[in-house]
């Protein structure tokens, strides 16, 4: 098969600024190529990588693009713009799959030598959807996005199917540390985008909650990722707020707030790093199912998450992980409850991060990808729309 994929405006890949969906096609593309597959890769141009190149039999094409914006409208338009020049380089091709927007509303009729259209959905549809009646699949990445995106389009519910994002999962467990865990206190961490949107300022509270309470070993907690709003964090403004919200936890060592970390094996071997995984998110409707927490589920980790649909898919109450209410009277003082109870009981620890790596085992990149590409010979077989 010959498959195009289509990246966003404002992330290159080889994902060496980071990017979540960015590392996973990247990943996916590789394999596709190793199966025998013609695959081109359209991202943002980048420095120090050049316009045109072969990657480990991929081609990679890249086109001027766009910082990602603080408003929504913003990032919108300039996606309709990124579609426009994407349809002058897209090759002729049996499969075109994108996580764009204004692109699958206008391709197929454009460039229908680009192939049958696969749209990916990592986040809650918006209305788009209406338009999008010569997609031939639309790829939701949870369960929770597959019924928002029937409801929205009922037409296209035959055409709607659930595809989780592949993780890591035998390259993460392959950094684990051979003499286990290093003495030290114990490591809560959120890595993902410093953003409002994750619930950040709520971990903190619950953070001065656990400062308060007598009797806890020794932790820390770590928030890692990028901060700024060009790589779709809060800016300088939100760092100062967190930052002015924990100052006494700053001050005693049991907050730190880092960069990201871009280089795979180093991410991987700080997943390990950590004790507890927590991901407060409060997006309803921004969330697809976070990467970054199957990606710690992988390396076993017991994972704290919000009572948000798409986690439910991998994150079962009291059995993968913790779940916590967004809402309630004291929605802080449950975050800080479910942390207590992982502070204090390493058996409770080891027993939901042991459940957590088997339940994400069937996600791991080659089997994701041959799912795939048997969704996609599918596909190619399938009568014209």
């Amino acid at each position: 098969m010959r498959i195009t994929i289509v990246n966003g405006f404002f992330l290159p890949v080889p994902p060496v600024a980071g990017g979540a969906m960015e590392k996973a096609w990247w990943r996916l593309g590789r394999l596709y190529a190793a199966r025998g597959h013609a695959v081109t890769q359209i991202s943002r141009r980048w420095p120090g990588q050049p316009d045109e190149e072969i990657l480990d039999g991929v081609r990679h094409l890249r086109l001027p693009g766009f910082d990602h914006r603080r408003r929504l409208w913003q990032n919108l338009l300039l996606d309709a713009l990124w579609g426009r020049r994407v349809l002058r380089a897209l090759p002729p091709g049996d499969i075109l799959v994108t996580n764009t927007v204004a692109l699958p509303v206008v391709v197929r009729y454009l460039r229908p030598a680009a192939g049958r259209l696969v749209v990916n959905l990592n986040r809650f549809p918006k209305g788009q959807l209406r338009w999008y009646g010569r997609a031939a699949r639309i790829q939701a990445a949870s369960r929770a996005i597959a019924e928002a995106a029937t409801r929205q389009a009922p037409a296209l519910a035959d055409r709607i199917r659930l595809v989780p994002n592949p993780v890591e999962v035998s390259a993460i467990a392959a950094q684990q540390p051979a003499s286990g865990r290093n003495e030290g206190p114990i490591v809560i961490g959120y890595f993902g985008r410093l953003h409002p949107e994750k619930g950040l300022v709520r971990l903190v509270a619950a953070a001065n909650r656990l400062r308060s309470t007598p009797g806890l070993p020794p932790w820390r907690l770590e928030l890692r990722g990028p901060s700024s709003v060009p790589r779709g964090g809060g800016g300088d403004g939100f760092i100062q707020q967190l930052q002015t919200g924990g100052a006494a936890l700053l001050a005693a060592d049991q907050l730190r707030i880092e960069p990201p970390i871009y280089e795979a094996e180093e991410l991987h071997r700080a997943y390990h790093g950590l004790d507890i995984f927590c991901y407060p998110t409060l997006a309803e409707q921004g969330e697809a199912l976070p990467i970054a927490v199957l990606e710690a589920m992988a390396a076993g980790r017991p994972v704290v998450v919000t009572d948000l649909d798409c986690f439910a898919d991998h994150v079962t109450a009291e059995v993968s992980g913790l779940v916590v209410p967004r809402q309630g009277a004291d929605p802080a003082g449950a975050l800080a409850g479910a942390l207590q109870r992982l502070i204090v009981d390493a058996a409770l620890r080891q027993r939901l991060g042991g459940q957590a790596r088997a339940t994400v085992s069937a996600l791991d990149d080659p089997a994701i990808a041959d799912q795939h590409l048997a969704d996609y010979e599918e596909l190619i077989h399938a009568r014209p729309l």
